[in-house]
């Protein structure tokens, strides 16, 4: 999602190749492209593969300048933005994976470990916002496309759960707007996937650990 919602940003044109659904299956294509990590997503530009989706969003923006910025134009601003997209892929990835494939009690626990990191992506959003709509101000930047990536399956481990909120009014009334407005934007509403997917895909996945744990 995040190569996407960069492109489309810079309203370059791209062909979109979706890999096989099937977890264990990789194309050809993937293996060639990203023989080292063997994963999406991978951008191939003018013959050549750029991997790991942050870089790739760098990439794009370095490459089509012409468009609107993504990452900020001041150094230190620049380091902020890097410094919340790592922690977004360090702590809100590994806690969602916890939440969708863990026992009950694990579950318990990395929903509650989850919900405190949301609230510190709520403090980050005060602080890199700066009371405009984005952590990239008046438009979506590189916090926005690494934290909303994220969004369909923050939704979808709300229904796992059972109801349980990680966005709330009360808790993180900046990140329940920012969320709004983010799976609105143009570059982004047709990229976010369906949460009633993403819950089908983790029991798939869910069903392909047990087994392989039972393998095992």
């Amino acid at each position: 999602m995040r190569p996407r919602i960069a492109l489309n940003i810079k309203s370059v044109e791209y062909e979109f190749l979706q890999e096989q659904e099937q977890l264990c299956s990789k194309s050809e294509l993937l293996l060639q492209s990203n023989p080292v990590h063997k994963k999406v997503p991978v951008l191939v530009h003018n013959g050549k593969p750029i991997c790991e989706s942050n870089i790739i969003v760098e990439y794009i923006d370095e490459v089509w300048p012409s468009g609107p910025s993504i990452l900020p134009a001041d150094a230190h601003n620049r380091a902020v933005a890097r410094f919340w997209a790592a922690y977004v892929d360090e702590k809100v990835q590994s806690f969602l994976a916890a939440v969708t494939a863990a026992s009950e009690e694990e579950k318990n626990r990395a929903a509650d470990q989850l919900k405190e990191v949301v609230v510190r992506m709520e403090g980050a959003h005060v602080e890199v916002s700066r009371g405009k709509d984005f952590f990239g101000g008046d438009r979506i930047g590189f916090v926005d496309i690494a934290f909303g990536s994220m969004l369909g399956w923050l939704r979808a481990v709300q229904v796992i759960l059972g109801g349980v909120k990680l966005l709330d009014e009360e808790k993180t009334p900046g990140l329940v707007k920012w969320a709004e407005k983010f799976s609105a934007d143009p570059a982004v509403k047709d990229v976010l996937p369906e949460t009633g997917k993403l819950i089908e895909f983790s029991k798939l996945l869910i069903a392909a650990i047990r087994a392989a744990a039972a393998e095992d």
